[in-house]
């Protein structure tokens, strides 16, 4: 047997090194010889303290900070955008939600996250329309800024853009006005208006101009008189003189494109 003063530090050191060994590897119980021995004593003694020991295995995974930034999530920013009297323009958003609380009403549409805009300029209204439906909250936009919505069923709808509704002016008799006109145009007003009438029947005003239709303007040779010679097939020197033609543009072509090359080179080697 040791002396007890050898076997204070090595119980001290058991101590220390037990736990660590108890996780790394198994227990292997000493054999017969080995206990006969003297020096065996430590290793005796540790087996006797590893069953009081105690081994926590994890219950579960753990998580750490995986969920913290789960449990309070950021603002969606929800609710009105345009309160009701304010000007918008056509894609303004005038109120974000989820679930449709308020419903896209005169000149607004919704998007598929339930948001609504404007598809006109006006002023932004809030209201109610029971003829629609009797517990649906509207949002529209109106042309007027004391405007009014809903609008009446049978109303006439408003002019969009600024426009003004006028009446039409009457037809009144052509009435040749001056000798200045070029020829086949004459003059004629209309509702204190200048008219000039082309020689096809067009009554232009002032500021105006008259253009041919583009069939028309593909008949002018055919009106002249013009004749192209007709294509021969066996003409083989027009067929070389097409195809040179055709090389020598692919050859320009390339020699431009070698220059554009060679000049970005150089002024990346600067």
């Amino acid at each position: 047997m040791l002396q007890p003063r050898l076997l204070a530090p090595i119980r001290a050191l058991e101590r220390a090194i037990v736990p660590s060994l108890r996780l790394s590897q198994p227990i292997s119980r000493p054999s017969p010889s080995m206990l006969s021995r003297t020096t065996v004593a430590p290793t005796t003694f540790s087996n006797f303290l590893l069953p009081l020991s105690h081994v926590r295995h994890a219950s579960h995974a753990t998580q750490g900070t995986a969920n913290r930034h789960s449990r309070d999530p950021a603002g969606k920013r929800l609710g009105a955008k345009r309160t009701g009297g304010e000007y918008v323009v056509p894609g303004c958003i005038i109120f974000r939600q989820r679930g449709t609380k308020w419903f896209a009403g005169e000149n607004c549409a919704i998007g598929r996250d339930h948001t609504i805009y404007a598809t006109e300029a006006g002023y932004v209204r809030y209201y109610l329309d029971p003829e629609r439906h009797p517990d649906r909250k509207y949002i529209g936009v109106c042309f007027e800024k004391d405007g009014k919505l809903p609008t009446p069923r049978n109303a006439p709808s408003r002019r969009k853009l600024n426009r003004v509704a006028v009446s039409r002016m009457s037809d009144a008799p052509v009435e040749p006005q001056s000798n200045s006109v070029a020829a086949g145009e004459t003059d004629s007003v209309v509702g204190n208006v200048e008219v000039v009438e082309t020689e096809t029947g067009a009554r232009l005003r002032p500021g105006y101009m008259y253009r041919e239709a583009n069939w028309q303007i593909g008949r002018a040779a055919e009106k002249a008189g013009i004749t192209a010679k007709p294509y021969d097939r066996n003409n083989r020197w027009m067929a070389w003189r097409k195809r040179q033609a055709r090389a020598n543009r692919a050859a320009q072509m390339k020699s431009l494109k070698n220059k554009k090359k060679s000049s970005k080179k150089g002024k990346g080697g600067r």
